[in-house]
């Protein structure tokens, strides 16, 4: 989630602190009649929350715990579950994605879970006890499971899917979400460098995930290598698909790829699961409300940040967004240097071969002119919408996409423009966060939430006395 060697919480500490002391520094004010209240504290960097119909909160923790409370107002929490043994919560890595299913938790009685595994693909954790000697050296991978609940407590884990070889400290797995089609759609980072270019070169050996055209250990030089950040563009690679940097569509009970899927014929069955790739952190992900529409937080690299908006996830030809041949506003100048053959040939094929961001913002400058939020880097880290209908938020914010970012510390809204899709020209701040936040959620009060890792707590904003109606979740 993080970009400009953000060292997991570690560097988001020392950004918050800089935050605090600089006084050049404004803090994002909130709209008249909005207040930021906690809802739950004594966390310890939570990183996800889901709403269960009936009343309960679950809460996700880096490390692999997952808490239950009993409801919005209780202050104990129960420990759901404890994936603390499989979990490698090493810098950016750990439990990132979490997710209730339809119909939980009387006839649907699992909770969905996505996080960094501390083994390489098909292992046994734990390998690196959360530890790493020698960056890149590291090989985990991700996992994509589901734990049956009982009660408050979970009585086994089931592992869906067990993929996206990963080979640095940043990049693994994204979101996690049930679509309107009752399909489960998983987000997953490209598992590549986020300092550096990264074509596979690096580590000793190099090329640990065995990317084309080279085994583990084999030279990996431009312009044939496809490794690093490459898994991104895998199904235009010459070797077989890989999940990294991609969304996929998948059946909740199997992980197998849905029916309806634009690959579904496809031999290789990660091919089948794919519906958006090219991508290089999709850490968050939101439907537009009454359409099947996926927006996607992507998390940028030295110049960009990322809003895509996946129209139709079972169309055809599965779509592409870029990463590492473009970011932003166009072609990512530190790939197109190397003269890579994956990006040379989409270069070549215009730039209709890829899907443009639906809104972007560059590092180093403001999204809204005299926002009062920090400038300096980004890393986009919430996205969520609001009701059209529902809810007693003011009237611009209906029907609006709110987006947040880690380091700017942040949050601002689109309003919706022609058909009710969020327009950037309307683009307006919100308001600050305390802490730094990782994850936006509509609640069920119709509130709007947010999870901060620094400050070890669920909040919320609240307009006036509360919401009017609730939210479905």
């Amino acid at each position: 989630m993080s970009t400009n060697r953000i060292r997991g919480l570690v560097g988001a500490l020392v950004l918050l602190l800089a935050v605090l002391i600089n006084p050049g520094v404004a803090a994002a004010t909130l709209p008249v009649g909005f207040t930021d209240q906690l809802v739950f504290g004594g966390l310890t960097e939570p990183t996800a929350v889901a709403f269960s119909p009936d009343g309960r909160v679950f809460v996700a923790e880096k490390s692999g715990l997952i808490k239950v409370f009993a409801s919005l107002t209780a202050k104990t929490p129960t420990i759901f579950a404890d994936l603390r043994t499989n979990v490698y919560d090493y810098e950016d890595l750990g439990l990132i994605g979490l997710a209730l299913p339809p119909g939980f938790p009387t006839s649907n009685p699992y909770v969905y879970v996505s996080y960094t595994y501390d083994a390489p693909i098909g292992g046994r954790a734990p390998v690196y006890h959360d530890t790493c000697a020698v960056l890149y050296n590291c090989l985990t991978s991700g996992r994509l499971s589901r734990l049956r609940a009982s009660g408050n407590v979970s009585i086994g884990e089931q592992v869906l899917i067990n993929d996206w070889c990963q080979q640095s400290d940043t990049h693994s797995m994204g979101d996690i979400l049930f679509g309107p089609d009752g399909a489960l759609y998983v987000g997953g980072g490209d598992g590549g460098s986020g300092d550096v270019v990264d074509y596979g070169q690096l580590g000793s050996p190099s090329n640990p995930c065995a990317d084309p055209p080279s085994p583990v250990g084999g030279p990996m030089t431009p312009p044939t290598a496809q490794g690093g950040a490459l898994r991104a563009q895998s199904l235009r690679s010459s070797g077989p698909a890989r999940l990294n940097g991609t969304i996929i569509r998948v059946n909740p009970a199997t992980g197998a790829a849905m029916p309806g899927n634009p690959l579904i014929s496809n031999p290789n069955q990660n091919a089948r699961r794919i519906v958006a790739y090219g991508l290089r952190n999709p850490f968050r992900m939101v439907f537009r409300p009454g359409t099947n529409e996926v927006w996607i937080g992507d998390v940028g690299y030295h110049t960009w940040e990322e809003i895509d908006r996946v129209l139709a996830p079972t169309a055809s030809p599965v779509r592409n967004y870029g990463w590492p041949c473009y970011e932003g506003a166009g072609r990512q100048p530190e790939y197109d240097a190397t003269n890579l053959n994956l990006c040379e040939s989409l270069y070549a094929a215009g730039p209709s071969a890829v899907v443009a961001p639906a809104y972007s913002y560059q590092h180093g400058q403001a999204i809204v002119a005299g926002d009062g939020c920090r400038t300096t880097g980004g890393a986009i880290t919430g996205v969520a919408f609001y009701p059209a209908s529902l809810g007693n938020y003011p009237a611009r914010y209906k029907g609006g996409l709110f987006f947040t970012d880690l380091l700017r510390q942040c949050i601002w809204s689109i309003r919706p423009g022609s058909g009710g899709v969020p327009n950037p020209n309307y683009i307006e701040p919100f308001g600050s966060t305390v802490g730094a936040p990782v994850q936006l959620k509509l609640g069920p009060d119709c509130n709007l939430y947010y999870v901060s890792i620094t400050n070890n707590s669920v909040r919320r904003y609240v307009y006036k006395t509360g919401s009017t109606s609730s939210c479905p979740v």
